[in-house]
């Protein structure tokens, strides 16, 4: 079941990839190409990899480490990019590295606990 969350979640990453991708493209916009970038490797196919992971090894999918680092990956990760874009925008510095490391930190401590995680339970 959380296999299948990460892969739900991932396909709405693509669809955001594909639909930003476009705006870029028609409005002549590329500053945000680093933006779009993470969108898509983050993401879509980190986000879609460790579904991939977790429908493989359902015991490692049930664990309060993979539900922890589910929610820490799905909040920090928005706030992330929405930071990564203030750097484009007229906001006080102090606001968009706000989101940028407090993403970023979540981001980070998700991945230490999938590491864990697999480590743990993945045989």
């Amino acid at each position: 079941m959380m296999g299948a969350k990460w892969i739900k979640v991932s396909v709405f990453y693509l669809l955001i990839v594909f639909a930003f991708g476009l705006f870029m493209h028609y409005t002549v916009q590329l500053q945000w190409k680093t933006t779009h970038a993470h969108i898509g490797v983050v993401g879509w196919l980190t986000t879609g990899f460790i579904g991939l992971i977790y429908s493989t090894y359902k015991e490692a999918a049930e664990t309060g480490l993979a539900k922890a680092q589910f929610w820490l990956y799905n909040i920090g990760l928005p706030f992330l990019f929405v930071g990564m874009m203030m750097v484009y925008l007229d906001v006080p510095r102090w606001l968009f590295e706000l989101f940028v490391s407090g993403g970023g930190i979540a981001v980070a401590l998700s991945v230490l606990l999938f590491f864990v995680n697999v480590f743990k339970y993945v045989r």
